[in-house]
């Protein structure tokens, strides 16, 4: 292959190798042993809702059990909130969605937006969201400002036209953003476009910088936002004594400066053994709770009670008219009802992180082993630069490679999130011809999670085909970097 010049060289040799590389993932699959009856039945990860994991056995014996019986749902919810109390405490209080992002929209619809009730027109709201990973879930809810991000989030999901970002931005809201410290918004990917590097994100520097801009927008601000992961390849490498990142604490403490909530987005996280908002500060915490957590189909907000108070009325969860504490009716929200089935997945899901964490914990440790040995076969040119850090949180192992690129010399090729929506991302959609379910790779950052096809009934990681699995993806790193002109 040609040495190429410059970066958009690099990415337009790829592209005009993809059906050549391909051909030699299908073969490597082949080499690797892999056998017929498995390919397309498993894959690199359980937290992707596009592709769910099969049901641990205890959840779907208590989904199963509790289906054929009479239960008020609102006795459901109930429930949940004595188990988060339970492990957080009594100031906080939880609500049930049907999905992540249903959660997001809820939690910025009651917390964020103005207010559309009163004489003369609505004011402006404006919330903060810090320029990274997945910035177009947490930060898609307003008008990018300044206009330079605009186009962004401009066209990003699978067709959705006009109804896309513009059918979930809320009225009269925008989003700042604000670019971290450290970060590196290069260019990447055969969709070239900017990709968000993190693992130098200085937590100061940034910190100072949404202080700053916090300031420049306090008579309209109603928020901050910001992912809940804690590991480099999301920004967050700093941590403190507790292993809390310094700067999601930071965040709190402009939040609270500025009298706003402060919302993570842990979508790829467990409540529990994960990120701890009595930790970090966050006053509200959303999650996917179908991805690490492996429940059903849903979504779960825990928050601190003043601030939940809001988001269960907008639920439908809050009280009845006539006065109780919980109810199960009608509001602005009502339409994210996550139903009985995810609420018995959840309830069962929320037991066993409390009382037995190592059915969660156990095979990320295993995982993170074959991970570290299947990733120190490739050249030793291509090693140099890999992060690979384990998270509970996530009950995932994260391989960053952005450090392949120091000191001026090309490295593993970045794909964008662009290249994920677009389908031009190598390392996902080169995994098909393996017989393998990809995983979320981008911005030179690859999330490895259990779950799909790769752990037994009970949530025991199984060598085989979890090593399979890892084993075509170096496989089609080390391809992909050969037909890139790097190795």
């Amino acid at each position: 292959m040609t040495t190429p010049k410059y970066k958009f060289q690099m990415y337009k040799q790829l592209q005009a190798n993809i059906p050549n590389i391909y051909a030699e993932a299908k073969k490597a699959a082949d080499e690797i042993g892999i056998p017929p009856e498995v390919r397309g039945k498993f894959g690199l990860t359980g937290g992707v809702s596009g592709c769910p994991a099969p049901l641990r056995r205890d959840i779907a014996e208590a989904s199963e059990k509790g289906m054929k019986e009479v239960v008020p749902l609102a006795k459901l919810v109930d429930e949940i909130r004595e188990l988060v109390k339970d492990y957080y405490g009594d100031e906080y209080d939880v609500a049930s969605t049907s999905t992540c992002e249903a959660g997001l929209w809820a939690v910025f619809g009651s917390l964020f937006t103005p207010s559309i009730a009163g004489v003369g027109d609505t004011y402006r709201a404006r919330y903060i969201a810090p320029y990274e990973k997945h910035w177009h879930h947490q930060g898609g809810y307003g008008r990018p400002f300044p206009a330079r991000y605009k186009d962004l989030i401009a066209d990003r999901g699978t067709t959705p036209g006009e109804l896309g970002f513009f059918g979930k931005r809320q009225n009269n809201t925008d989003t700042v953003v604000v670019r971290l410290e450290g970060a590196k918004y290069d260019v990447h990917g055969i969709k070239y476009h900017p990709s968000v590097l993190l693992t130098e994100v200085c937590a100061k520097s940034t910190a100072q910088a949404v202080e700053y801009h916090a300031d420049i927008h306090k008579q309209m601000l109603t928020g901050i936002t910001s992912l809940s992961y804690e590991t480099p390849g999301y920004g967050y490498a700093e941590k403190d004594s507790d292993g809390s990142p310094l700067l999601q604490k930071e965040y709190a403490r402009i939040a609270k400066k500025y009298g706003i909530p402060y919302v993570q987005d842990n979508a790829w996280g467990v409540p529990f053994i994960g990120s701890d908002p009595r930790k970090t500060g966050a006053d509200v915490i959303i999650y996917s709770m179908d991805k690490a957590s492996a429940a059903a189909t849903s979504g779960l907000i825990i928050g601190k009670e003043e601030y939940m108070v809001a988001v269960r009325r907008s639920m439908g969860m809050h009280g009845d008219r006539y006065g109780t504490t919980a109810s199960y009716g009608k509001a602005a929200f009502v339409g994210f009802d996550p139903g009985k089935e995810a609420l018995l997945t959840q309830i069962q899901t929320l037991k066993v992180l409390r009382d037995n964490p190592g059915v969660y914990t156990n095979a990320v440790d295993a995982l993170e082993k074959i991970i570290k040995e299947e990733f120190a076969k490739l050249p030793a040119q291509l090693q140099d630069g890999i992060i690979i850090n384990k998270s509970y949180n996530s009950r995932a192992v994260e391989v960053n490679y952005e450090g392949t690129w120091k000191n001026g010399k090309m490295g593993i090729p970045i794909f964008s999130i662009e290249d994920m929506y677009s389908g031009t991302n190598i390392f996902q959609t080169g995994m098909g011809p393996m017989g393998v379910v990809p995983t979320v790779a981008y911005d030179g950052n690859i999330y490895i999670s259990p779950d799909l096809g790769t752990t037994d009934e009970d949530g025991n990681l199984l060598e085989f085909p979890t090593r399979w699995g890892v084993q075509a993806l170096v496989r089609l790193i080390e391809i992909t970097c050969k037909y890139a002109g790097i190795l």
